[in-house]
């Protein structure tokens, strides 16, 4: 009887401790805030713009490059920030209805850099366009 005690015991302890290492891993990666700063936008290319259509419709839509400059002050690179803002046109209606991310930067090494992201709006949105609240937020290491 003391024997098979033992055995389940040591076979209990065993899998808690697997479940442990295995399906209870601490994430140590913490999202790493980055400064936009510099905002504007361009028109895109022809090459970019030919034939496109707003997200979930055919409706013709204008695609546009948004540049600025990224500050990472972590001292690490951080890798697949996304970035976050408001659009407006010049009637102040919003372009990206129930959407807050507006693209993302790949890769932001520390300091000041240039970035650029492409967003598509629908074509009967005025110009000119505002952006606002623009930040960015990325890790120091890819997450799976």
């Amino acid at each position: 009887m003391k024997k098979a005690l033992r055995i389940v015991l040591v076979a209990a302890i065993a899998s808690l401790m697997w479940l442990m290492g295995t399906v209870y891993t601490p994430v140590a990666a913490a999202m790493t805030p980055i400064e936009l700063k510099d905002l504007s936008y361009t028109s895109c290319s022809e090459e970019l713009s030919e034939g496109l259509v707003t997200a979930g419709s055919i409706q013709l839509a204008r695609c546009y490059m948004v540049t600025g400059t990224a500050v990472n002050r972590s001292g690490k690179p951080v890798v697949d920030a996304d970035v976050f803002g408001q659009i407006y046109d010049a009637q102040d209606n919003p372009v990206m209805q129930n959407r807050a991310r507006v693209g993302g930067i790949e890769r932001v090494p520390p300091g000041e850099s240039p970035f650029e992201i492409r967003v598509s709006i629908a074509s009967n949105q005025p110009e000119p366009l505002r952006l606002e609240k623009f930040k960015a937020a990325g890790f120091t290491t890819r997450v799976r």
